[in-house]
């Protein structure tokens, strides 16, 4: 029995000498201090010694385990107390976590690069609210109260005087009630139309919008700028037309066209946008004389842009939040 006093005391003293952090010290405390410790198994085989070895005995097995657990309390201390070393083990070797991060949605990207090319082509970028006045998403662009072409966009009516805007133009209105020639901006934003949700159409969706407003602006200066665009947006050799149309806000009006050719499928032209050069009843609207200043309009579809370079064929995916396609931008 002495030399196994000995024998623990003297190992416990070699191993505590050697930990360096909290995780050691714990295993330590199991191999000796826990219930199946050494110490424990050894206070075991002391209850069956005969009574007059325990009294020899016993003061030399209390001593023994005293100073083992003071000895630990006190190294415990010292390691929590410490700067540094803590109760974590750190694997220096192993390689880092991965963090999972989100991207931007398609449609925040295709929005990005719609307005890095026309900030490069001098316009600036402007918005305004989504709830508007019969005034100015109509009236002040040149919509008649009894207007037909009322009739081309149906509305989401939230009382007898105020819609959710259905295009981005009276942004248009009022920036040019604001701020005095020359303007040059494109005002991004969602629009709603009180539409039958399809592949080709939905209640939600977003537009880039631009005016340009200066003496002497030309419909050549439009299409420039237009084609410019077409070939940064969608590639050098894309092929593109312009086609006679009809907006309240514009005149003469015209609708832009690309070759579009998805994969394994049957090219044909596509609209990708609206344009023409402003009508002179919105500058009078506005205030602006249009014996002095002339400007160019255009507006597009985010959604249907981003349809035609990716070759997607149905605009619902854009809003269904389904990561097997959103992974794919």
């Amino acid at each position: 029995m002495q030399d196994k006093i000995q024998q623990i005391t003297e190992g416990f003293e070699a191993e505590i000498s050697a930990v360096k952090d909290l995780k050691m010290l714990e295993e330590l405390r199991l191999q000796y201090l826990s219930k199946k410790g050494l110490v424990s198994v050894l206070l075991e085989e002391f209850k069956q010694l005969p009574v007059d070895q325990k009294k020899e005995l016993g003061q030399v097995v209390n001593k023994m385990k005293n100073q083992i657990q003071d000895r630990f309390n006190s190294v415990k201390t010292e390691l929590e107390e410490s700067g540094s070393v803590t109760d974590e083990f750190i694997d220096l070797s192993l390689p880092g976590r991965k963090k999972n991060i989100g991207t931007k949605h398609i449609l925040t990207q295709t929005l990005d690069e719609i307005k890095d090319i026309f900030r490069v082509l001098g316009f600036s970028v402007q918005e305004g609210p989504e709830l508007e006045s019969d005034y100015y998403n109509f009236e002040a662009l040149n919509f008649a109260p009894d207007h037909p072409a009322r009739d081309m966009q149906d509305t989401f009516f939230v009382n007898e005087k105020f819609v959710l805007r259905t295009h981005t133009s009276p942004v248009q209105i009022r920036l040019m009630e604001e701020k005095k020639p020359p303007i040059r901006a494109i005002m991004p934003g969602k629009v709603y139309r009180n539409e039958a949700v399809s592949a080709k159409s939905y209640c939600l969706f977003h537009q880039v919008e631009g005016l340009y407003i200066d003496t002497d602006v030309t419909f050549a200066e439009l299409k420039g700028m237009l084609i410019s665009f077409v070939k940064q947006f969608f590639g050098e050799d894309t092929p593109y037309r312009f086609r006679k149309s009809f907006f309240p806000f514009t005149e003469p009006s015209a609708e832009m066209d690309i070759w579009w050719q998805p994969s394994g499928k049957e090219g044909r032209w596509m609209e990708i946008l609206g344009c023409g050069m402003v009508d002179p009843n919105v500058l009078k609207n506005v205030g602006i004389d249009p014996e002095i200043y002339s400007g160019y309009a255009f507006g597009m579809g985010v959604e249907r842009t981003a349809m035609r370079k990716y070759g997607i064929d149905d605009i619902r995916v854009f809003f269904d939040n389904d990561k097997r396609f959103l992974v794919q931008f």
